[in-house]
């Protein structure tokens, strides 16, 4: 098929590893329009440029960038509210990271649908990872499921919106394989919660990243913080089930009332 009459599809986009490899496999047979908010995340500056790299690799015939400012006045999390502090990884404590933004996704997935309607694309796709996520409730294939049949009622029956979860199965270091074999272009993206110039290389999103470039024997072109260590070996399985056991339990609790 010639590439101009592929179909659309509206890609969120923030900037990170997960979202550009979900780009890079939409890019394969549709056409990509690209869209990003800031919702007054701490490295809102860094996660736009990275958007506007991304979407000029993935040649982007349409752009759009949105301000969810109410996440921010909202609060709650340690991305918009400077007085929680952004905890190191595997720092203690159990449940819901401070870095969860109370059912941020469900308002990103609003705004491209309502886009994707006024631009008659047929997907949505989103970067959202289940396993190797931070234990964000709204990163599970469940909460996707639900929001699907969402679209499908509050929809013109003509749209037949899709949403598309292309890597929420995968590891970090699957992601990393894939994307590297799509020939995704890491050194744009960013994926660090804290830092807009050199990633800390301490926050769970780092050590979630490095862990992952590690495990793939793939060198992460981005730059670390000089105190930046790469994480023991032998950690994911530890780090995947204590994550398990984070969503298990915000469920057990959602069952009880």
């Amino acid at each position: 098929m010639n590439r101009d009459q592929r179909p659309l599809a509206v890609v969120l986009l923030s900037g990170g590893m997960d979202s550009a490899v979900a780009a890079a496999e939409a890019a394969r047979t549709h056409r990509l329009a690209c869209l990003h908010a800031t919702y007054g995340q701490r490295t809102a500056n860094r996660e736009r440029v990275s958007f506007g790299a991304l979407a000029h690799h993935f040649q982007a015939v349409a752009k759009l960038v949105i301000r969810l400012d109410h996440l921010g006045a909202i609060g709650g999390s340690a991305l918009t509210d400077p007085n929680i502090p952004v905890a190191d990884a595997g720092g203690p404590g159990a449940g819901i990271p401070a870095t969860y933004v109370p059912f941020r996704n469900s308002h990103l997935l609003a705004a491209a649908v309502s886009w994707a309607e006024v631009l008659g694309a047929g997907q949505v796709v989103i970067g959202a990872v289940e396993e190797d996520s931070s234990g964000y409730p709204d990163c599970r294939q469940v909460f996707y499921d639900a929001f699907q049949e969402a679209i499908r009622l509050g929809t013109r029956p003509e749209s037949r919106v899709r949403l598309i979860t292309p890597v929420i199965g995968l590891s970090k270091a699957d992601i990393v394989r894939r994307g590297h074999d799509l020939g995704t272009p890491f050194h744009l993206t960013w994926s660090c919660y804290r830092e807009e110039s050199r990633a800390c290389g301490r926050c769970d999103s780092c050590v979630l990243r490095l862990r992952g470039f590690a495990a793939a024997g793939v060198p992460d072109p981005i730059p670390y913080a000089s105190g930046a260590r790469l994480p023991a070996p032998g950690d994911e399985a530890g780090e995947r089930r204590r994550r398990r056991e984070v969503l298990e339990g915000f469920l057990a609790r959602v069952r009880r009332g």
